[in-house]
C-alpha cells in the first residue's frame, strides 16, 4: 500500500497556472502507474492524466490537452500536475491515484490521496 497526499490547489483566476504535486510514502513510487483525476460537486469523477512507471509515456483528457502537463520525480516520490490558461470548468477536487497493475495504461487505480481544491474564478 502506498500513502498518497495532494498539494498546490488554491483559488485562483481564469488564465492563471497551478502546480499541483503528489508526494507518496516510502520509496515505492516507481512501482505505480500514476494519474491525476477531479471531481466537481455533483459530477463523476475525472479521469485528467495519466503517466507510466518511468515517465516515459503520458496520456491526457481531451479537455486538457495542451493545458495541462503531468509528470514525476520517482527519485523524490513526487508525481505532478502542471495546469496552464486555467478555466472555470477546471474548478474541482483533483486526486492522484496510484495503479499497482503493470498494464498500460491501467484499468484501474487502486490508491488514492485525499484531494486538493483547484477553484478558478471567471
Amino acid at each position: 500500500q502506498v500513502q498518497l497526499v495532494e498539494s498546490g490547489g488554491g483559488s485562483v483566476q481564469a488564465g492563471a497556472n497551478l502546480r499541483l504535486s503528489c508526494a507518496a510514502s516510502g520509496r515505492t513510487l516507481n512501482n505505480y502507474n500514476m494519474g491525476w483525476f477531479r471531481q466537481a460537486p455533483g459530477k463523476e469523477r475525472e479521469f485528467v492524466a495519466g503517466i507510466s512507471r518511468g515517465g516515459s509515456t503520458t496520456y491526457y483528457e481531451d479537455s486538457v490537452k495542451g493545458r495541462f502537463t503531468i509528470s514525476r520525480d520517482n527519485a523524490k516520490n513526487l508525481v505532478y500536475l502542471g495546469m496552464n490558461f486555467l478555466k472555470s470548468e477546471d474548478t474541482a477536487v483533483y486526486y492522484c491515484a496510484a495503479a499497482r497493475s503493470a498494464r498500460w495504461p491501467p484499468n484501474d487505480y487502486d490508491y488514492w490521496g485525499q484531494g486538493t481544491q483547484v477553484t478558478v474564478s471567471s
